[in-house]
């Protein structure tokens, strides 16, 4: 492990449970660089737990890289603008993709490592496949549905043509979370996952709510992701900042396609009820651009050398909501 370990985004969902996988491994000082804005959405709370060494407001990112720290050997780049509804594309763009090649050039150019968050968006419809393929022809076929998933797939076609030239940071790895879900989501509101919405209504006794399919080959509720518990995609990275010697393009999923059905059924038996969901009317706005079904192929991780067994749907649902989510204390 390198001495010095910047996580951006250190404190949002994914960010946060990775610093929480570095922090109790305790092989590096873990600098976070994030925003926290309004205190009551209880982001900042997504840290208290782990001792980090040091935080940066993002503005002050760069200045802070040329002081205290020289010493990082690792950045582990997961901040991002991360809603698909998000209607400023210039703000995404900025984000996602600029900033991320600023700091992918920053590692290239001061011999540093560099992990970052792609996006299972990036797949658009799937009519490619789910291949976590980092050749470029592959790369330009895929039709994201979104601006957010556009500018994640931009910034991998960048990193591609970077590494094909020979420029790129030590270790370059490039990581398509598929549909991610457990502690630390609470700020993140109507795009936090499913089972993070679905709580407070099982909690109160009542249905949940399930859009209804729009194709006759998939029933109401059948709609099906690669849903992966929050603890495995952090330690999924934790063994990529261990394992210097591995770049590449993998995904992040649980390699299974669980449909939402199933998804609420898990989370009624974690709290001990018959489960109950009703179907309401998908936005139009999003029918035209709804994924039916992702799932992660993951031979490509497998083949790197990672063998941890992925926690299915039904234990990591249970964990979730008895751990955290039904706790007054939900952060991990």
């Amino acid at each position: 492990m390198p001495r010095q370990i910047l996580v951006t985004g250190g404190a949002g969902f994914i960010g946060s449970n990775i610093v929480a996988e570095l922090c109790a491994a305790g092989d590096s000082e873990v600098a976070v660089c994030d925003h926290l804005r309004v205190a009551s959405t209880g982001k900042w709370r997504n840290l208290a737990k782990h001792p980090i060494t040091d935080f940066i407001a993002p503005p002050d990112l760069w200045t802070w890289l040329t002081g205290r720290g020289r010493d990082v050997g690792l950045i582990i780049h997961m901040g991002a603008v991360s809603s698909t509804t998000e209607p400023d594309a210039d703000k995404i763009v900025h984000t996602n993709f600029g900033l991320s090649r600023d700091i992918f050039d920053w590692c290239a150019s001061h011999g540093r490592r560099f992990i970052y968050a792609s996006s299972a968006a990036t797949y658009g419809d799937g009519a490619h496949g789910f291949d976590d393929c980092s050749n470029m022809t592959y790369l330009q076929t895929l039709r994201p549905l979104s601006a957010y998933g556009w500018s994640k797939a931009l910034f991998d076609l960048y990193v591609a043509r970077r590494v094909e030239a020979g420029v790129t940071p030590s270790q370059c790895v490039g990581l398509k979370f598929f549909n991610v879900y457990g502690p630390n989501e609470g700020h993140k509101g109507v795009m936090s996952s499913m089972v993070a919405q679905m709580w407070p209504r099982i909690a109160a006794g009542q249905a949940v709510r399930l859009f209804k399919s729009y194709r006759e080959d998939c029933g109401d509720g059948g709609q099906t992701r690669d849903f992966i518990y929050g603890r495995d995609a952090a330690n999924i990275v934790a063994w990529l900042a261990r394992n210097a010697q591995i770049s590449g393009l993998f995904n992040v999923g649980s390699g299974v396609a669980r449909s939402f059905n199933e998804l609420a059924s898990a989370a009624f038996m974690a709290a001990d009820q018959p489960s109950r969901v009703d179907f309401i009317e998908m936005p139009l706005a999003i029918r035209g651009v709804y994924q039916y079904h992702t799932q992660a192929s993951m031979q490509r991780l497998r083949t790197a050398g990672y063998d941890e067994a992925m926690t299915n749907l039904e234990d990591g649902v249970g964990a979730y909501v008895r751990e955290y989510l039904a706790q007054a204390d939900p952060y991990r």
